[in-house]
């Protein structure tokens, strides 16, 4: 597995299964198991996916130890604030079963994420956590966050696929140097993004899918993905993007795919705010 250097000097794979709504505790375990059979170390999870427990037993009972993983988990936002958020990653560590985390992240940008971030850089410093970054958050609250902080976010988790391509913001991050990270890389299937004319084209060109062009697409642009799928075919062919580069052309016709916009969720939406404000992932 390919990997990229955080600006911390750690090294994160550069693909890995995004776990959210894995809820189903069996079918989470047989596709977690089934991904580390064939070479995935890198997992994405959170306190609101509820399945931290499922990932941690799953990576205890592979054989294959602790340290070939990159195991990501975030913070809810109900859980903002200094002491709330040491508690919160207590809590994710238990359940996990592990004594760190490869990376710990701010989950949206809302609430006393100030009081965690401060938490999190303690934690940090304690070598609880390898890295610490943040997710949804746009470019001004990066930004103020950058200039602010002791410890710079390593990653910000964003939405990014072929038809919401962030280049604006993938320039601003890169010369923060913060990571882009991609949550959706297949666009959660919309656009009709597993026959798309432009993709399937250009993936017959190399005897690839759709779908391993859009990974593709970012891979060569520096950003790292968390593909979802719960099935094992989906996940040997999501793997199997390491074996052909998309040349000039290629890019240029992708690009051209972009509508700058989010047709998943809008975070300058107040409506948005206050729904994902009002999760509750465990009663007060």
């Amino acid at each position: 597995m390919e990997t990229v250097t955080l600006n911390n000097g750690v090294a994160m794979p550069l693909l890995g299964l995004g776990m959210f709504q894995m809820r189903d505790k069996s079918e989470c375990a047989c596709i977690v198991n089934a991904a580390i059979r064939l070479g995935y170390r890198k997992f994405d999870t959170a306190a609101l996916y509820g399945n931290e427990a499922v990932l941690g037993e799953a990576i205890r009972r592979s054989g294959v130890a602790r340290e070939a993983f990159f195991v990501t988990s975030k913070l809810w936002v109900q859980d903002a604030g200094y002491d709330k958020t040491l508690q919160a990653f207590e809590r994710s560590l238990e359940a996990l079963g592990f004594d760190y985390l490869d990376a710990y992240l701010v989950h949206q940008p809302y609430g006393d994420y100030y009081g965690s971030w401060r938490a999190m850089e303690e934690l940090y410093a304690g070598g609880k956590i390898r890295a610490i970054g943040i997710s949804n958050f746009s470019p001004e609250r990066l930004t103020d966050l950058c200039l602010h902080a002791k410890v710079k976010p390593a990653v910000n988790q964003i939405e990014c696929h072929p038809f919401y391509q962030q280049r604006e913001y993938l320039r601003l991050m890169n010369t923060m140097d913060v990571r882009l990270e991609a949550w959706a890389p297949l666009a959660e299937g919309s656009h009709s993004i597993f026959t798309n004319p432009v993709l399937t084209a250009i993936g017959a060109q190399y005897g690839k899918t759709a779908a391993q062009v859009a990974l593709r697409f970012n891979l060569q642009r520096g950003i790292s993905v968390n593909p979802k799928t719960v099935h094992e075919d989906f996940l040997r062919e999501n793997l199997d993007v390491f074996d052909f580069v998309l040349d000039e052309r290629d890019m240029e016709q992708l690009a051209a795919l972009d509508t700058e916009r989010s047709e998943i969720i809008d975070h300058a939406n107040p409506s948005t705010v206050r729904m994902i404000c009002g999760c509750k992932i465990k009663s007060a």
